[in-house]
């Protein structure tokens, strides 16, 4: 099980979107998370009239490191800490360690 998953809502602690608040759409195996409207990039597109593909600038959003997001806390409004441990019924749960609620449910 992973700190982050993939629907989560995060909160961007360091780089140049710092404070943003986002989705994950993505957790990619190198420690990499895709988040929504997050890490913009601008990329030239060359036409491909075979796939359809019109050419041009298209804004897209790039992986960042997931050392740089935390997770959303909505009881406290900012990021926190996120620990594991196993319940009664032998499930294993990701926690805020602030206020040691369960995130999965």
């Amino acid at each position: 099980m992973k700190r982050l998953c993939k629907g989560d809502q995060v909160i961007v602690i360091s780089g140049k979107d710092k404070g943003r608040q986002g989705t994950v759409l993505k957790v990619m195996a190198d420690d990499r998370v895709l988040v929504e409207s997050i890490n913009m990039v601008k990329k030239h597109t060359k036409p491909n009239p075979m796939q359809g593909v019109e050419g041009g600038i298209v804004d897209k959003e790039m992986p960042m490191d997931a050392s740089n997001v935390m997770l959303f806390n909505p009881v406290t409004n900012k990021g926190d800490r996120v620990g594991f441990k196993v319940l009664e019924d032998g499930r294993k749960v990701r926690y805020f360690k602030s206020n040691g609620e369960v995130v999965d449910v």
